[in-house]
């Protein structure tokens, strides 16, 4: 067993992309969490400790627990951070009819698709799921904070085009669901699995135009004579 995790993490350190580098006037936040990820990387989130954290990113642990609060927090916001980047694609006047609703949907279906599927994040995915056999805190993190946050920014966002009539009489959540389950399909899963490449600019575009069509002309409003 042991070996076994020494090889996964060795192989952990092989494949993830390298964090960026920090500036020589980088702020302690940044290095915290630049740290953070390369000892995730090497260690799983479990054997990744705040003092390893703190000393590769030369601030005291008081000032790490100040920043971030605890471990947790800090994986937290550097998933955070990527989802806001996904919900800025909804950050745009409400749409006053079905051109506007799918440009939006289709804008921020590519952006979710494209982040999601990035190298970094696809990494830790990979560490939440060799760490199976341990307290899955960092499943959590990814799923609270990632797929849930950019799923609660899109109910926000259809609930007034339901109240505008752009989506009949549907209720946004299921609304929502769908949207990201024709998106995703199962993609992520066979990106995680290296059964292929995470998706092209492309093609996270096409999937987001596909998934756009399907859910409008689903929800299309039945017209009154």
């Amino acid at each position: 067993m042991k070996e076994r995790k020494k090889t996964a993490a060795r192989t952990r350190a092989k494949e993830a992309p390298p964090p960026a580098k920090a500036h020589a006037g980088g702020g302690p936040r940044e290095r915290i969490m630049e740290a953070a990820f390369a000892v995730l990387m090497e260690k799983g989130y479990a054997g990744a400790s705040t003092l390893e954290i703190a000393t590769r990113a030369r601030v005291s642990k008081r000032e790490l627990y100040t920043l971030f609060g605890d471990k947790r927090g800090i994986l937290v916001e550097m998933i955070a951070s990527r989802a806001a980047r996904m919900h800025q694609a909804l950050n745009l006047p409400p749409a006053t009819d079905h051109s506007g609703l799918a440009e939006t949907l289709i804008a921020f279906g590519t952006t979710v698709l494209v982040e999601v599927c990035h190298p970094i994040v696809v990494t830790m995915f990979r560490v939440a799921i060799s760490e199976s056999d341990r307290p899955a805190e960092l499943a959590h993190v990814l799923d609270e904070n990632g797929r849930g946050a950019h799923r609660r920014a899109l109910i926000a966002f259809l609930g007034p085009m339901v109240r505008a009539g752009l989506l009949g009489d549907a209720d946004p959540e299921t609304v929502a669901s769908q949207f990201l389950s024709l998106l995703f399909g199962d993609t992520l899963l066979r990106v995680v699995m290296r059964a292929i490449d995470p998706p092209s600019q492309r093609d996270c575009a096409r999937r987001a135009q596909t998934a756009t069509a399907a859910v409008l002309q689903l929800y299309r409003p039945v017209s009154r004579t």
